[in-house]
């Protein structure tokens, strides 16, 4: 009876906590617009830009001149974005691990771009670039208003508006 006891203790204490990544990963907290944990967003953010920096690399190369210009400043504005949050943790204001590769889910999708040339290659990047913004910027937002860590919570508040920029451009770039 002690050990079933012991058990949902522990159980009731690590729910919230899987249920918040959970969430995360599966856009429930967006949709209820509830704050990411921080290792939540420092994952997501060191995702995204790595993301954004392989996507806007292919369309330097098979992008028309609309998204090669478009993906020159995502590549230097993510490079710097990248560079601040592994500063961060670099320094010790963050205690989280950056993550060095691409999960599954972005994988796919810079798999799926990759096998794209001309008008093809041009609809799914500039698709997928709306997205990713949107999804960054809701990320930022969320963890601007309610995140833990008072430098990351500064950081993305200062990172905001120009993700929120990204995203307009993107839009732009698909109309």
């Amino acid at each position: 009876m002690k050990r079933i006891a012991l058990l949902s203790a522990v159980m009731l204490i690590a729910a919230p906590a899987f249920a918040q990544s959970v969430g995360e990963k599966s856009g429930v907290n967006s949709a209820l617009g509830i704050s990411p944990t921080t290792a939540d967003f420092v994952k997501q953010v060191a995702i995204s830009d790595m993301f954004e920096l392989q996507s806007n690399k292919l369309a330097e190369e098979r992008g028309n001149a609309a998204e090669k210009a478009f993906a020159a400043i995502m590549i230097k504005d993510h490079t710097k974005t990248s560079d601040e949050l592994k500063a961060l943790v670099k320094n010790g204001d963050v205690k989280e691990e950056v993550p060095t590769s691409l999960d599954s889910s972005h994988q796919n999708k810079l798999d799926k771009l990759s096998g794209y040339k001309g008008a093809d290659f041009g609809s799914e990047f500039q698709s997928q670039q709306v997205s990713a913004h949107k999804d960054a910027v809701s990320l930022f937002e969320r963890y601007a208003k309610g995140g833990d860590n008072p430098k990351l919570k500064d950081w993305a508040g200062k990172t905001l508006p120009v993700l929120q920029h990204h995203w307009e451009m993107a839009q732009v770039l698909v109309n």
